[in-house]
């Protein structure tokens, strides 16, 4: 059964990309959203013309000397450049790869009518009748449930050192802190980091450009993270569960849980004048940082 939901989401995220593809062939005659983007970076089409400058990665001399000075090891002094070079290149300012836009905004309009319909009235009465601690409580037991993919994804991104502290966290909070309810683990030296999925991994690898891409009622991905979850699935602890209706609970619950704290950010989606490309590129940058840090800490 386990298999066949694995197959099931590849199927889904393949067969989205392709009605993709085939809606960038059949283009709306009119447009989706006539309000002007007030975001940083706005999807512009390529440029003919050869006289344009192209976007720059810069490469600091002071850096590279420095990389020099420190180690006479041709080898060495490499890697620190690629490294350099792959961290500017996240750096860089660049525009979104979107060429799917139309159909991305299709997409994006029936995942916020989902929001506004169905999940957000549901996330707001449990905010109202579920007490604050237990909605920690209920935040930090998901929290712990995702130690195991991100434990193996900094494995995967050879960062061991990482890898052996999370699953440190996840054998005290689940034993101690009663499969996560409370969080004794960083009160004795072992904070809380950032979750690492299998698409951070890819991109550590150098997947790095991929075009973006909105799933029904994920939202916001990019292909490279689309398939990153069939990679991730096998990691959830709650995809162990063998009884389908408490497996669903979970996932409803978790669902629940991460809208909730998704909360403050309804009233600026709101005062946009252009909400698909708020959170177009709100959601890159985010992703952006996370590969920076990714990449960082394989430098460390």
């Amino acid at each position: 059964m386990k298999t066949f939901q694995i197959i099931f989401l590849a199927v889904v995220v393949l067969t989205t990309s392709a009605c993709a593809t085939n809606g960038i062939q059949h283009p709306a005659s009119a447009p989706a959203v006539n309000a002007p983007p007030t975001s940083a970076a706005e999807t512009l089409p390529p440029s003919d013309d050869s006289s344009a400058p192209a976007p720059k990665t810069p490469l600091s001399h002071d850096t590279t000397d420095h990389a020099e000075t420190v180690s006479g090891d041709p080898a060495v002094t490499e890697t620190a450049r690629q490294t350099e070079l792959d961290t500017d290149a996240i750096d860089a300012p660049k525009l979104v790869r979107d060429p799917w836009e139309g159909f991305n905004r299709k997409i994006h309009r029936f995942n916020n009518a989902a929001d506004e319909y169905v999940l957000r009235p549901i996330a707001v009465g449990y905010k109202k009748i579920t007490p604050e601690p237990v909605q920690a409580s209920v935040s930090r037991f998901f929290a712990n449930l995702s130690m195991p993919a991100t434990m193996v994804n900094q494995a995967l991104q050879g960062r061991p050192g990482d890898a052996a502290r999370s699953l440190g966290r996840f054998a005290v909070n689940t034993t101690i802190g009663i499969v996560g309810i409370f969080d004794p683990a960083s009160h004795i030296g072992m904070p809380m980091h950032d979750d690492e999925d299998f698409g951070q991994t890819l991109a550590t690898w150098g997947w790095r450009d991929s075009r973006y891409l909105v799933l029904p009622l994920l939202g916001p991905h990019t292909v490279r993270d689309a398939l990153g979850i069939v990679g991730d699935w096998p990691l959830s602890p709650i995809s162990q569960i063998q009884e389908s209706g408490a497996a669903s609970g979970l996932r409803l619950l978790e669902i629940v849980d991460v809208r909730t704290q998704l909360f403050p950010t309804d009233q600026i989606r709101r005062d946009a004048l252009d909400d698909y490309l708020f959170v177009r590129d709100a959601w890159i940058q985010r992703r952006n940082h996370q590969i920076r840090q990714d990449l960082g800490s394989n430098d460390d």
